[in-house]
């Protein structure tokens, strides 16, 4: 038994106990309706001697393509095994392991490729989890640095001295508040963090006072610093550092404790958007890594939608598309936008970043 299904130009024929047979109508005189289902309950061979004697279609079986798929390979951890060889041998596999693989050999074309710019937007508690080196060596691949003020807030207070340690995420909270703990799931900063962030920006206020927009703040805090950090760096190479909410961070509460105090700032929050657009469309191509989402995220999205779009891609998340949040949706989403390119190499990979990220820098490194 088997059933004939009609599909605009193209009938199915449903073979309940072999495989699916393709059929094309090639009278165009008696057109098959597209909603017919025709049910045969006849020997397989017989059923289809009678369709072909009936001028009404023609059949045909579709070419076996099983020939040129691709097969999964198991991975063998040997003892001598470099990173690198492991992210490769994970390109070669299934779910996350193969995206994290498709990742690293899309950054490594998207850093060699002379004529592309790097945008890397980063969100998340990454300082505080032990990936400062790994930005810092990301860095040196990037054109454009788009992040949050926590992340700089993190970068800046370890840059002055402070630390962030490990603690379990099932400690008590209440005591942890009580001793001037500030918990990031299981790594703490301490709150003196902050008194010492509000002793600087004293210090170095008057300086600071001289910049008129927020990319002009964080390469002065750089220079401040002597070139270390991420702050440092971006400043000491001349990378654009643009964090469109820093308010919404411990650098924030530092400026508006210094204007609370009287002291004086005038910022244009909206000229970093002008030069980021400068950058996106004056590039001959652009690339994309981000992290996290959020805030990052759009801001160089919104920098590429009148662009020809993004020509690589990669996007690191834990977050869903299906709740319509910029972090989850897409980088696919993204060429209903015009921000990616509809012939972009990219891939999305839903992993934390802490384990995602330093695979694939170790892979571009080694390469």
């Amino acid at each position: 038994m088997f059933c004939i299904i009609r599909i605009n130009k193209v009938i199915y024929v449903k073979l309940f106990d072999s495989e699916i047979l393709g059929i094309k109508n090639v009278n165009k005189k008696e057109p098959i309706s597209p909603s017919t289902i025709i049910m045969i309950s006849l020997d397989s061979t017989n059923a289809i001697d009678i369709i072909l004697k009936n001028s009404l279609i023609n059949i045909y079986i579709p070419k076996d393509n099983h020939k040129n798929m691709k097969i999964i390979k198991q991975i063998k951890i040997s003892k001598s095994m470099k990173v690198s060889e492991l992210v490769e041998a994970m390109s070669e596999t299934g779910h996350q392991a193969r995206k994290i693989g498709e990742a690293a050999k899309i950054f490594k074309n998207m850093i060699k490729d002379r004529e592309c710019k790097v945008f890397f937007g980063l969100a998340g508690a990454m300082v505080p989890a032990g990936m400062k080196q790994v930005i810092l060596d990301i860095l040196d691949y990037t054109d454009v640095f788009t992040t949050t003020g926590a992340t700089l807030t993190h970068d800046l207070a370890e840059t002055i001295g402070e630390k962030h340690y490990f603690v379990d995420e099932k400690s008590d909270d209440v005591k942890l508040q009580k001793k001037g703990f500030n918990r990031m799931f299981n790594t703490y900063m301490k709150n003196t963090a902050y008194e010492n962030l509000e002793k600087f920006f004293e210090k170095n206020w008057h300086e600071i006072s001289k910049c008129r927009t927020i990319k002009e703040i964080l390469w002065k805090l750089g220079e401040l610093i002597k070139g270390k950090g991420i702050l440092g760096k971006c400043w000491k190479n001349k990378i654009p550092i643009f964090c469109p909410a820093l308010a919404d961070s411990g650098i924030g509460l530092m400026i508006w404790g210094r204007k609370s105090a009287g002291k004086n700032i005038s910022i244009d929050a909206f000229e970093d958007m002008k030069e980021i657009i400068d950058i996106a469309w004056t590039s001959k191509k652009s690339g994309v890594l981000y992290v996290g989402g959020g805030v990052p995220k759009n801001f160089i999205q919104q920098s590429l939608q009148f662009t020809k779009g993004s020509k690589y891609g990669i996007q690191i998340t834990t977050d869903r598309q299906e709740y319509g949040g910029s972090s989850g949706a897409s980088l696919k989403e993204g060429i209903s936008w015009g921000k990616m390119n509809p012939k972009a190499k990219f891939v999305d990979v839903f992993c934390d970043a802490t384990i995602a990220l330093p695979l694939i820098l170790s892979y571009v490194k080694s390469r």
